[in-house]
Parts: structure tokens; sequence; C-alpha cells
């Protein structure tokens, strides 16, 4: 496995070791003993989702949790992925990244603690996979609007016929 830093010390780009012939490939995508050899903190998750996107330009998020860590791998599709630092006391409070994730980059993000995260399809029929150190609570997840002007992420969006839930459509613009 591979571990690429990103601008946040805690966030983290993780490319499992990939396996590949004329059938296929063969990866893994979470192995706890490999997490605790490569000193990752974060190998006590208690739930994994998966969420199926049918159509490109959709918007997912911006979502959180205040103590929730995620570890995203995309299974099917590609999507731009974007983690904001929306830890009040971090002097990079409402700095973002984005990262491009697909099926055949194989690239993981591992989302810490604070951070607000969301994702941008950019091929139809996405299947986004998370591993959670904490179970989904409906009545603690905060969302914040991808146009949150306090943030200005710059997402790669060639037009603007965008697809958003309703419940991601009424959040806030601000923070």
């Amino acid at each position: 496995m591979k571990i690429i830093d990103t601008q946040f010390q805690e966030a983290k780009i993780l490319i499992p070791d990939v396996y590949e012939d004329h059938r296929g490939y063969f990866k893994e995508i979470y192995n706890l003993k490999r997490n605790i050899d490569s000193k990752l903190k974060y190998n006590n998750w208690v739930q994994d989702s998966i969420s199926f996107t049918a159509y490109k330009n959709t918007i997912r998020g911006l979502h959180w949790q205040s103590n929730l860590i995620k570890l995203v791998t995309v299974l099917s599709g590609k999507v731009y992925d974007v983690i904001v630092d929306i830890r009040k006391e971090s002097p990079e409070y409402l700095s973002w990244q984005g990262f491009y994730l697909s099926s055949d980059n194989h690239k993981q993000l591992l989302i810490p603690a604070g951070f607000a995260h969301g994702f941008l399809t950019l091929t139809d029929n996405v299947i986004f996979h998370y591993k959670m150190s904490e179970f989904h609570n409906a009545n603690t997840e905060k969302v914040i609007r991808y146009d949150c002007e306090d943030m200005g992420i710059n997402w790669p969006i060639i037009n603007y016929n965008i697809i958003i839930s309703e419940k991601d459509n009424k959040a806030d613009r601000f923070l």
C-alpha cells in the first residue's frame, strides 16, 4: 500500500496494492494488519455503507458528523471528492482540497474527524464505498451547501445542470 500526504496532516490518500492480469484485478480495500503496520491511526471501523449515483454531475454533500472518520473508495466510476477543514480552532479552518478518485486509479481517501465531505460524480453509475468510525446518525449529521461562499470550492463542473438532493439543496450557503 502506498500512502500519500495531503495538505491536511491527518488526511491521506491510500493506494492499495493492485494485482492485475488478463482477467482483471484483485485488491484489498481494507486490511487491519496493513493499517496497523503502516501506523495509520484509524483502525476502529463500525459501519460500511455504499451509495449508488446513476447520473454524472450529481453532487452529494457536504456532510459531516463531529467525531466521524471515513475511508472512502470509488468501486465503479469517477468522482471529484472534496474535504473541508471545519475545525474552528484549526489554522486551516475552511480550507479545502479536492481529489480525483476512480475505480481505475484505485485511490482511497482517509478523511479525519472535523472535516466536511462531498463529491461530484464525473461519470454515470458511480458506486461509492464509505468505511466509518461511527454509526451514521441522521440526527447529528450536519450539511453545508456545495457552493458555500465561505469555502469557495472550485468544482470541475463543465455545465451547471447539477443534480442535488432536496436535503443538500436546502442546506446553508454560509457557515
